[in-house]
């Protein structure tokens, strides 16, 4: 009985990976399918949007553009990586054996003023700020960005059992830890992390951009054609309704993230912030990795995906500073970005 079971087991874990692929090829293959009828329909009922094709073709131009366009935008965020820690742990150890024979290690630059780690993938260099140490494994650099005298096993992920830095999680869709875990979303088929978020940012606009042009062409359909066809009719409101109902989850999505951006914070870390053990103590108002919001959008937007950053946790005196209320002049002067 034992063996069958171990052996059923075995197969299941060997299974499982391509039944997870196919899952998610047909996920991404229902979606090109949705975005294809909604358009379809518009251009198969809409003889007067023929019409205006022929007299003004800019105009549809523009829309198919931006159809393409926001199909593309779903594609490169569902296969981008989001920044799986036993990847850039494995960069890391790469990088650092390579530098450290070769005696060039000690001449990287630190990466920045808070002890934070950076890792370029594809790139040749990584960057840190040691404080003194010559020790470069992966466990003192984790180490490091915890608060001393934290347990290991605060940070070892009980699952992959590889040293998790601040910020990551272990995503059990994926069965991999995280960097800067922000949820799983099952739309895209993938993690939301450090390494993709961005990408998801962009592709919430252009849908949502979509979703309003394509809402405003089935209206002026209606408008023009409202006592033609009823099945014509029926088959368009519906459509519209629903339209309607993914257009208001997208705008209170992109609302939400946008807030998430601004104050550095994970979907993860807002919705289970008494959860996460480094996080418990302190306040609620206190956004512990924020520094500031030029800083957030500059770090969000403009740092290439390639490059994975590991911020330490906040020390007491930097909780302290950001407890502190603001004066006029600090208003003036703009603290918070």
């Amino acid at each position: 009985m034992l063996p069958s079971l171990s052996l059923s087991f075995r197969s299941w874990c060997v299974s499982s990976p391509i039944i997870s692929q196919r899952s998610s090829l047909g996920l991404k293959l229902a979606m090109v399918m949705v975005h294809l009828v909604y358009a379809g329909i518009l251009f198969l009922f809409d003889e007067d949007l023929i019409e205006k094709t022929k007299r003004e073709p800019w105009y549809i131009a523009l829309y198919l553009l931006l159809f393409f366009a926001t199909l593309v935008q779903y594609f490169i965020a569902s296969c981008s990586s989001p920044g799986y820690v036993i990847d850039v742990m494995r960069a890391v150890n790469e990088k650092y054996s390579i530098f450290q024979t070769t005696s060039v290690a000690s001449k990287q630059p630190a990466s920045s003023k808070n002890r934070s780690l950076v890792v370029t993938v594809d790139g040749s260099q990584l960057g840190r700020n040691l404080l003194g140490s010559n020790t470069t494994s992966w466990s003192k650099l984790v180490m490091d960005l915890y608060p001393p005298g934290t347990s290991a096993r605060t940070w070892t992920c009980s699952y992959c059992n590889v040293e998790q830095p601040p910020r990551a999680k272990h995503c059990h869709d994926c069965d991999r830890c995280v960097l800067q875990f922000d949820h799983h979303c099952a739309w895209l088929g993938t993690c939301i992390g450090q390494g993709n978020h961005c990408r998801f940012w962009w592709y919430i606009c252009g849908e949502m951009a979509l979703c309003i042009w394509t809402g405003i062409l089935y209206i002026s359909y209606l408008k023009a054609n409202i006592s033609r066809a009823w099945w014509k009719d029926a088959i368009m409101i519906l459509l519209l309704i629903a339209l309607s109902i993914v257009l208001i989850f997208l705008m209170l999505l992109l609302l939400f993230h946008s807030y998430l951006i601004l104050t550095n914070q994970t979907t993860y870390e807002l919705v289970r912030r008494r959860r996460i053990p480094y996080l418990r103590s302190i306040p609620e108002r206190v956004y512990p990795f924020s520094k500031g919001i030029c800083k957030n959008l500059y770090g969000f937007c403009c740092v290439r995906s390639s490059m994975y950053s590991m911020e330490p946790l906040p020390t007491p005196q930097e909780i302290e500073e950001k407890l502190r209320p603001y004066t006029c002049v600090e208003v003036v002067t703009c603290r918070c970005c």
